[in-house]
């Protein structure tokens, strides 16, 4: 983590959001927050966690670092080129922003508000932590709850969705298909 970089307490404890201390940093991370994702467009990448620093230099440069979702997520050229978009109509004259793939995102770092965005738009939230990836049991899930009538009684219909960190699942109570956001 920079040094330059805290992380929110609170209910957001859990989620490694390093939101800059100085004001000037604040700012542009402020501007870049607005950005969605082209995806999930009701989700900031703030709010799915893909967000992951910003900092002004002395000279007034932006430098932005966005963790994709995963290594070969078509949505981060967009991502990447609104957020340039974003920062230079708020006036800053010069961005750079760079993909950081280590550490690797996990849905563990999508904002508590995300996740009920996800809900209300039609797609279930994940649920859970990601695991640590050692030896011994993997853990598996056994319910999905519908995000239209919150019933368990639901099936997956495909691993992939409608994107790669999606799955298809139906919902054997009200009959509709949902996704769901895979924990990753």
């Amino acid at each position: 983590m920079r040094p330059d970089a805290v992380v929110e307490t609170g209910a957001e404890a859990s989620v490694a959001r390093p939101v800059p201390k100085d004001a000037a940093s604040r700012v542009a991370w402020d501007v870049a927050a607005t950005v969605t994702d082209p995806e999930v467009p009701v989700l900031t990448i703030e709010d799915l966690g893909v967000l992951r620093s910003v900092a002004v230099d002395e000279d007034g440069g932006v430098h932005v670092e966005l963790t994709p979702t995963y290594s070969g997520c078509p949505a981060m050229d967009a991502m990447r080129d609104d957020v340039v978009l974003a920062l230079t109509h708020a006036g800053y004259d010069e961005v750079d922003v760079r993909m950081v793939l280590s550490p690797a995102w996990t849905t563990d770092w999508m904002s508590e508000a995300g996740k009920d965005k996800l809900r209300a738009y039609g797609i279930q939230a994940p649920s859970g932590s990601a695991p640590v990836r050692d030896a011994g049991p993997i853990r598996l899930q056994l319910a999905v709850k519908c995000p239209r009538c919150d019933s368990l009684n639901t099936r997956e219909l495909a691993r992939f969705g409608s994107t790669s960190c999606k799955a298809l699942y139906e919902c054997r109570d009200c009959l509709e298909p949902f996704d769901y956001f895979k924990v990753l």
